[in-house]
């Protein structure tokens, strides 16, 4: 069991005392050190004074961006110390793809106190702004199109109340708004080639909330992302996207336990270690389910292994 315990948590999200009952229920005596974010830090500067008191755990209890900034800076420094999550967000999509209990604060941190670490990928993501070029990490998923544009029209009351729901009642308006594109995409060491599409993402991770998948493929720890490309016009192509993503590439999959991916017209499955992307036009871009602003360019990277999970 640990002895010395970092946690870097979001008052935002819950008090303090809902999270400090049950870790000192599981951790008994330790030497547990309470680390706020803010506004202004949403977890990276908190993590920094964490880790300068040399903990053997770092806890994250709050959102997914605060997952995100911890993380980061972990991967930034390349710690080696472990990181427990304790999911307290709308999405929790990394603690739903390592399948860390959701809602139950207790059995979180029963998992981060005494889970194995795993070794867990953090992508890497240059993005040119109207401000400038930010470097960001990410550890579920990164894009532009259908995505981005839900994430932008959703409101945040609602969210407050309906916590994922309220994305997919966002969802028609982010339909109007994604129209194909063209852009050009270059591939790890491959020459760019020129694509149409309305959307693009780019993962660590496959999997969202409500027990969806969109990139079966994706695993947080192999060292390379997967990418999805969509281009579906139309109701006809719609349906068809659907059939590819839901049947082809889900339930057939499982029940014929199949290792392929199914593309289509409209659906582009791939796998690469680097990529840059370059558009005609701006659009919405989205890290880790966080809209940042429109971007006409953006390089990704991967650091296999950047963090060590429990």
């Amino acid at each position: 069991m640990d002895t010395r315990i970092a946690v870097v948590w979001n008052p935002s999200k819950t008090d303090r005392e809902t999270l400090e009952e049950p870790l000192l229920a599981v951790a008994g005596p330790a030497d547990i050190q309470w680390w706020e974010t803010t506004q202004d830090d949403p977890g990276a500067g908190a993590t920094a004074r964490a880790l300068e008191a040399h903990p053997s755990l770092v806890i994250v209890a709050g959102g997914d961006g605060t997952v995100r900034a911890v993380a980061e800076h972990l991967a930034e420094v390349e710690s080696d110390v472990a990181l427990g999550i304790v999911p307290l967000g709308t999405g929790n999509l990394l603690a739903r793809n390592l399948e860390v209990p959701i809602n139950d604060v207790r059995a979180a941190i029963t998992r981060a106190l005494t889970g194995e670490a795993t070794a867990v990928d953090v992508g890497w993501v240059e993005v040119d702004l109207p401000e400038g070029t930010e470097r960001h990490a990410f550890v579920v998923m990164i894009g532009f199109g259908i995505d981005a544009h839900m994430i932008a029209e959703t409101n945040d009351d609602l969210k407050s109340k309906a916590g994922w729901l309220a994305y997919v009642e966002s969802l028609g308006r982010a339909l109007q708004a994604s129209e194909i594109i063209p852009f050009n995409l270059s591939v790890d060491d491959q020459p760019g080639r020129d694509e149409d599409g309305h959307t693009l993402l780019i993962a660590n991770c496959g999997s969202l909330q409500g027990g969806v998948t969109l990139l079966p493929d994706a695993d947080p720890s192999d060292g390379e992302l997967d990418f999805l490309l969509l281009s579906a016009e139309g109701f006809g192509e719609w349906m068809g996207t659907l059939k590819t993503m839901a049947w082809d590439n889900g339930l057939k999959r499982l029940l014929t336990k199949s290792d392929d991916t199914v593309d289509s017209d409209s659906v582009t499955h791939g796998r690469a270690r680097a990529l840059t992307v370059t558009l005609e036009e701006p659009r919405p871009f989205e890290i880790d389910g966080e809209e940042i602003g429109e971007t006409k360019a953006f390089r990704v990277s991967i650091q296999p292994g950047g963090v060590h999970v429990r």
